[in-house]
């Protein structure tokens, strides 16, 4: 890991996904969660403050990055122990099957290597009544502004923390074995290529 990597970028993502309109897509998205919660990508721990703990029983984070946990696991102090953290990888889990009422997605499958395979492990963490709530920045509808995305993804991933401009996060729910129960999609206030936003609900697939 790199001095920039350790040091510089958590505070840069911490920032910048605590910018005012990803804000409200956490405040119109995390109150939602109920019961035992697996967040996948809790990083610096931008949702903790809109979880409502009064009917979230447990949060468990999953983040490989060990540098942006330190700062969410500062931020957990103030809730009684709800809170806590596994540092390895979205795509291999090792926690029982379904036993998770809610799944939280906040601005993640954008930067996980293998979107699929952690989205196969969500459906399989997650209860048959269960529900994934996710918040994402994606592939822009239009195609001009897909262009640049594509154009400027692979230098913008480097700086970045691996983070995709032009992931389809709709499909890639859809694939993951998901069917939406809520799907809204709109920009944000900021550059195009960075703004398109994808939030809502999802639940399991049935199985054919």
């Amino acid at each position: 890991m790199s001095l920039y990597e350790k040091y510089f970028l958590p505070k840069l993502l911490d920032c910048c996904c605590g910018m005012e309109g990803f804000q409200k897509k956490r405040a119109q998205i995390v109150p939602l969660a109920y019961g035992r919660v697996l967040e996948i990508g809790i990083g610096s721990g931008l949702n903790f403050d809109f979880y409502n703990f009064d009917i979230v029983d447990e949060v468990v984070g999953v983040d490989p990055a060990v540098s942006s946990v330190a700062i969410a696991k500062s931020r957990s102090s103030k809730y009684d122990s709800k809170i806590s953290f596994i540092e390895e990888t979205a795509e291999s889990i090792a926690l029982e099957s379904e036993t998770f009422d809610c799944v939280v997605i906040g601005y993640t499958l954008c930067t996980i290597p293998e979107p699929l395979l952690a989205l196969a492990e969500v459906n399989r963490l997650l209860k048959p009544s269960g529900s994934l709530l996710f918040m994402e920045h994606g592939l822009a509808p239009e195609e001009s502004v897909q262009k640049w995305q594509h154009r400027i993804a692979p230098g913008w991933k480097k700086i970045a923390g691996g983070c995709n401009l032009n992931r389809n996060i709709e499909e890639l729910i859809l694939t993951g074995g998901f069917e939406f129960k809520d799907l809204k999609k709109k920009y944000i206030k900021g550059p195009k290529i960075l703004s398109f936003q994808y939030y809502g609900e999802a639940v399991k697939a049935p199985q054919h």
